[in-house]
């Protein structure tokens, strides 16, 4: 089987307006895809930036896959969270995007937006905390369903992703 080796770190995140931010990370395949090794999902620290500097994380990421077809290709998908003063989380931004299929080093940002709600919603987020949350996180992805949801733009979360490829050759998968 064709095999890809994602190798790379989650450097941190800018643009966002809350402090004490971490990350919840995850990617996704296709049904042809076969973890060999790697961690699917995972975690950041908490990182407080001072005002406008970008919170950072440097959050390994180590993925090794098998294939039979390009059908499916990794996607990474992303949240991020603040944490306050007394310990409690709320979104921040979801974000995704495609692992690049050229081998090399890439460096990528990736935009994130999270859900308004109803006013009374968002009175609540700005005063008690928590926030509207995505009840299916399929909706990340999905265009035609994102559309009629009222969102506001988080920040950019920023990746430094390196490819390999290997038998893609030997087992038919052009690139």
């Amino acid at each position: 089987m064709a095999e890809v080796h994602v190798i790379g770190q989650i450097m941190g995140a800018s643009g966002f307006s809350e402090s004490s931010l971490f990350c919840k990370w995850g990617i996704h395949t296709g049904a042809a895809w076969k973890l060999l090794s790697g961690m699917r999902e995972g975690q950041t620290q908490v990182d407080t930036p001072q005002i406008g500097d970008m919170a950072y994380w440097s959050h390994p990421i180590d993925l090794h896959f098998a294939t039979k077809g390009l059908q499916g290709w990794p996607r990474l998908h992303l949240q991020v969270w603040s944490q306050d003063s007394f310990g409690r989380c709320q979104l921040a931004g979801y974000g995704f995007c495609h692992v690049p299929s050229s081998p090399g080093t890439h460096q990528l940002a990736c935009p994130t937006w999270r859900p308004l709600g109803s006013w009374r919603e968002q009175l609540a987020r700005a005063f008690v905390g928590g926030g509207p949350q995505l009840l299916h996180g399929d909706t990340i992805y999905s265009g035609a369903d994102r559309y009629r949801l009222h969102t506001a733009a988080g920040g950019t979360v920023h990746l430094e992703i390196g490819l390999l490829l290997r038998h893609f050759d030997r087992y038919g998968v052009e690139c």
